[in-house]
């Protein structure tokens, strides 16, 4: 059977094992902690005391200033943004694991499913924290795909049982700059890719080879690419998009994992 369900939806070679990047793609993503913005172990220092423009007075042999209050309005209302986007950050998160959970990858999706959940995606996408993901170690290591629109990997129009119904996988290594799809029972079907960085958040992606039921390796053709854009990072979750308008959805699973060379 041919690697229909490779996580990212990079564009296949004509005559190529069709391979699945990819929260990815990858998962082509599920779960749940945001670090917490990192605060000192000093002692936070006050808001400054702003003087008055009125003339001091005389009290009690010293001289007294007078004190503006509206020196404490503006930290007071504007807040911290970075925890707040934290927080949101995990209320999203939570949600969107929620919406996909049901939704067998996004093979089972309605429209309407669809829709929801790329409102929920843009809302963390807005939040994102990680403003270059290329050039953050939390990107490297194996993620499962828990959501994709990508047709190449879900097969939607095949019976249920014919589809890959094993854990799909994406592996991604920004500091060698390779990445790598797995497929799971029951074809086992992996790819593997170079990466070109073309900004801090989007790779052109140069597949390299393939192998069938992770036994035959088959070198791919020069037409074998694509591209692919982080557009959400932490911990736990990656969300990225590719250059066909595919969404993906993935969950870290293994940090450590390298990409072999």
């Amino acid at each position: 059977m041919a690697p229909a369900s490779l996580p990212l939806s990079f564009p296949r070679a004509a005559g190529a094992p069709l391979p699945p990047p990819a929260s990815h793609g990858t998962s082509v993503a599920a779960c749940s902690h945001l670090a917490a913005p990192s605060r000192g172990t000093g002692r936070r220092r006050g808001p400054r005391v702003a003087l008055a423009a009125a003339p001091a007075g005389r009290q009690g042999g010293r001289w007294r200033a007078g004190v503006s209050s509206f020196s404490f309005l503006p930290s007071f209302f504007t807040g911290n943004k970075g925890e707040k986007d934290a927080e949101k950050a995990m209320r999203l998160k939570e949600e969107l694991l929620a919406a996909i959970a049901p939704l067998d990858r996004g093979a089972e999706a309605t429209p309407e499913d669809k829709e929801r959940v790329e409102q929920i995606v843009q809302q963390l996408e807005a939040v994102n924290q990680v403003k270059e993901p290329l050039k953050s170690d939390l990107i490297n290591g194996k993620w499962e795909l828990l959501y994709t629109t990508s047709t190449t990997i879900l097969q939607p129009q095949r019976p249920k049982y014919l589809r890959p119904f094993g854990k799909i996988y994406q592996a991604i290594n920004a500091d060698t700059l390779r990445a790598q799809n797995m497929e799971t029972w029951p074809y086992f079907n992996q790819v593997t890719a170079n990466l070109v960085p073309l900004n801090p958040r989007r790779v052109a992606v140069q597949f390299d080879y393939f192998k069938i039921f992770s036994l035959i390796p088959i070198k791919s053709p020069g037409s074998g690419k694509g591209e692919l854009e982080i557009t959400y990072l932490d911990e736990e979750l990656r969300v990225s998009r590719g250059d066909k308008g595919n969404l993906f959805v993935l969950k870290m699973v293994d940090p450590t994992y390298r990409v072999p060379l």
